[in-house]
């Protein structure tokens, strides 16, 4: 694991604050493109992709319909349902829901709007609110409820992709379910790669899938030969098995979104996700 990238269990003890912690509302701590190296060293960088790293290895090898235990809290998680001694945490929790679901002013969305949301969740774990038994609840149920409400916005206000690299980036808005779908369909014994190019393949196992739910939303937004409106999912369709997927995706997607100035830029920080440099084990 690279330097800074300590990775803890999402809820686990030594996460929850106590009692005691002085919230405060996040605020914006990225203001040039130097700042990006204190973005890399803080304790957020490596508590935020320790709780994406923790998720991805939670659903390897699991379908959406996985039987899972899902806490009261989990399950009342979108009514923000928050114990009464954490009252205080929620002005701070809260500043990262409302920046997940696009910037209401541009009309636009992106991957950086989809990783407040996931910064959020990763926020609510870290109060206690969730815990490392609800992992595969936080993708299959939450992130993907979430992913539901995103797509409906997206078709409905027709919202621009905020900060696109047109054919060249992955997907126009989302990130995050390519990396866990890819994790769900490790060993799987008969999907590969170069299966999710298949129209058949995708319509019969979408609804499973992470991956392929992203597969299929692509060609209902954008029409034309796949290979020309979404050259890099095709490229990736000839990688060899899911594993080699999975670990690609999350070397792009700290180098195309973690690691790019215009995406981190509108990141906020507070005492949950600090700016400060990562503490030594």
């Amino acid at each position: 694991m690279a330097e800074g990238e300590r990775r803890s269990q999402p809820g686990s003890s030594e996460d929850i604050p106590p009692a005691t912690q002085n919230f405060i509302i996040p605020k914006k701590e990225i203001h040039t493109v130097p700042d990006m190296g204190k973005w890399k060293r803080s304790q957020a960088y490596a508590d935020y992709i320790g709780f994406i790293l923790t998720l991805n290895e939670g659903v390897k090898g699991k379908k959406l319909s996985f039987e899972y235990r899902v806490s009261e809290e989990a399950e009342n998680l979108v009514a923000t349902v928050v114990p009464t001694h954490l009252a205080a945490a929620v002005p701070e929790v809260a500043v990262y829901l409302k920046e997940s679901v696009g910037n209401s002013t541009r009309i636009d969305y992106g991957t950086g709007h989809e990783a407040a949301f996931a910064a959020f969740l990763c926020c609510l774990c870290k109060i206690g609110v969730l815990r490392v038994d609800d992992q595969i609840a936080i993708v299959f149920k939450v992130f993907n409820r979430y992913l539901e409400v995103m797509r409906k916005l997206q078709k409905t206000y027709r919202m621009e992709p905020a900060g696109s690299q047109g054919v060249w980036g992955l997907d126009d808005f989302q990130f995050l379910p390519f990396i866990w779908g890819s994790s769900q369909l490790i060993d799987h014994p008969c999907l590969e790669p170069r299966h999710f190019v298949d129209e058949k393949a995708v319509n019969e196992s979408h609804k499973d899938y992470m991956f392929l739910e992203c597969v299929l939303f692509i060609t209902e937004m954008k029409t034309g030969p796949f290979a020309e409106h979404s050259n890099q999912l095709w490229n990736i369709s000839a990688v060899p098995s899911w594993s080699k997927v999975n670990q690609g995706l999350i070397r792009m997607y700290k180098a195309e979104c973690l690691e790019k100035f215009p995406v981190i830029q509108h990141f906020k920080f507070g005492s949950l996700l600090p700016i400060h440099p990562v503490t030594s084990c």
